[in-house]
């Protein structure tokens, strides 16, 4: 059984979804699945096989169906930590567990750094933190690129030259600049720029999520434990880079997940991985 609620917060109704019972039936904690811009409905297909436990999905402040009231559109890793530390106390069944996809294991990491109390096991697969890098400026200046590439020439521009920083194998070295632009019709996007400048994903409303400064110190002190995961296909492209990255800086190894970057998804939100092998993996670590 699944209900959606909303929960008023200064600035935004937070729309959440319970997937089974609270209290929950086994005693376990519940397990909140979190990404960024992905909204709740991403996480359908992993939802679908984690049906052994509780699982709470939620759209994060301004994505999908949790509406802003503060006239506020940027993305910001601490201001979401802020919302998920009130729904926990809000349900009152903390402290929970959580996996954290993308931008939503930024989240995740922001909220055990401010929260410690409030996740016994964070799950933080694949977190895009350009700071962690070696090659940190030229990784900003890819990003800046594709944001360029958006606010000139519209989605497909943009888009394109997204995939083509978030496939690029290795460190951004001078071949890489010297390669663009990205051709939007050679990825199957459209040419035609229809106006919009609003994807959470390609304007500079998200840069604060590639931008968060991990604070390795407060996360090793907490008494949560964290895992933190790389897809097996993702390889040296810039994710997987910052996900071992990542782990390094905690001084953890890396956790390898089946599959990409959204190994989760079933193919209608994404690009389909293998939902149920990501799931029991996701069960595995949990399980310690």
């Amino acid at each position: 059984m699944t209900t959606t609620h909303v929960l008023s917060l200064p600035g935004v109704g937070l729309t959440y979804d319970v997937h089974g019972p609270l209290p929950t039936a086994d005693g376990r904690p519940p397990l909140l699945l979190i990404g960024q811009p992905m909204c709740a409905d991403g996480f359908a297909a992993l939802a679908a096989h984690m049906t052994d436990r509780t699982v709470i999905t939620y759209d994060p402040r301004g994505l999908g169906r949790s509406v802003r009231t503060d006239g506020l559109v940027t993305n910001v890793p601490d201001t979401q930590a802020a919302d998920l530390h009130a729904l926990v106390a809000h349900l009152g069944a903390g402290p929970v567990e959580v996996f954290g996809s993308s931008g939503g294991a930024v989240t995740g990491l922001a909220l055990v750094t401010a929260h410690p109390e409030d996740v016994v096991t964070l799950v933080a697969h694949e977190p895009p933190l350009i700071n962690v890098l070696p090659d940190a400026a030229a990784a900003e200046r890819a990003a800046a690129g594709f944001r360029a590439a958006y606010a000139e020439r519209g989605f497909g521009a943009g888009m394109a030259e997204f995939i083509r920083m978030t496939s690029w194998e290795g460190e951004f070295t001078d071949a890489y600049f010297a390669a663009g632009p990205a051709d939007p019709a050679g990825f199957g996007l459209p040419v035609e720029d229809d106006g919009t400048r609003d994807d959470p994903l390609l304007s500079d409303r998200s840069v604060p999520v590639i931008d968060y400064r991990l604070d390795a110190g407060a996360l090793k002190a907490a008494p949560t434990r964290i895992v933190v995961g790389v897809g097996e296909e993702t390889g040296n492209t810039f994710t997987g880079r910052t996900g071992f990255a990542t782990a390094a800086a905690l001084g953890l190894e890396v956790t390898v997940f089946p599959s990409h970057h959204g190994g989760f998804l079933d193919g209608e939100h994404g690009y389909a991985g293998r939902p149920a092998e990501f799931a029991e993996t996701v069960k595995k670590v949990l399980a310690g």
